[in-house]
């Protein structure tokens, strides 16, 4: 292999990394029937921002409640005001609420916070919006 190849080669896979890093990581915690609500489930979630990371527009048709664990995050529902949360700080979306902006504050550091979601049982947590 030339040496042109190797530099292309090594580019486009720290292109690939880079792109893939940017991507929020989301990890199931718990899911739960809430029995004594007929029809409705728990759902808590943990998200990982890489630097730099952003959801795209969303909702999720349950009553999201979010608490930073590290880092800074950047979180605003249609119609209300932006907001940057750090540790400790929380968030609340409610079910007709449309996700603009779900962010990490920070390009250069990660960022965590669980999300318990009270919605409807076997629905998907998320839902692409315009």
């Amino acid at each position: 292999m030339t040496t042109t190849k190797l530099v292309l080669l090594l580019t486009f896979l720290a292109i690939g990394a880079l792109a893939s890093a940017s991507e929020p990581i989301v990890k199931e915690v718990l899911l739960k029937d809430l029995t004594d609500i007929p029809g409705k489930e728990g759902l808590m979630l943990t998200v990982e921002y890489p630097p730099g990371a952003a959801d795209p527009i969303h909702r999720h048709n349950a009553h999201a409640f979010v608490y930073v664990l590290e880092g800074s995050i950047v979180m605003q529902v249609r119609g209300g005001k932006e907001t940057t949360l750090t540790a400790g700080q929380t968030f609340y979306e409610g079910p007709n609420d449309v996700h603009v902006i779900g962010r990490n504050a920070s390009q250069t550091k990660p960022a965590k916070f669980v999300v318990f979601l009270v919605k409807e049982k076997g629905a998907p947590a998320l839902v692409p919006a315009k």
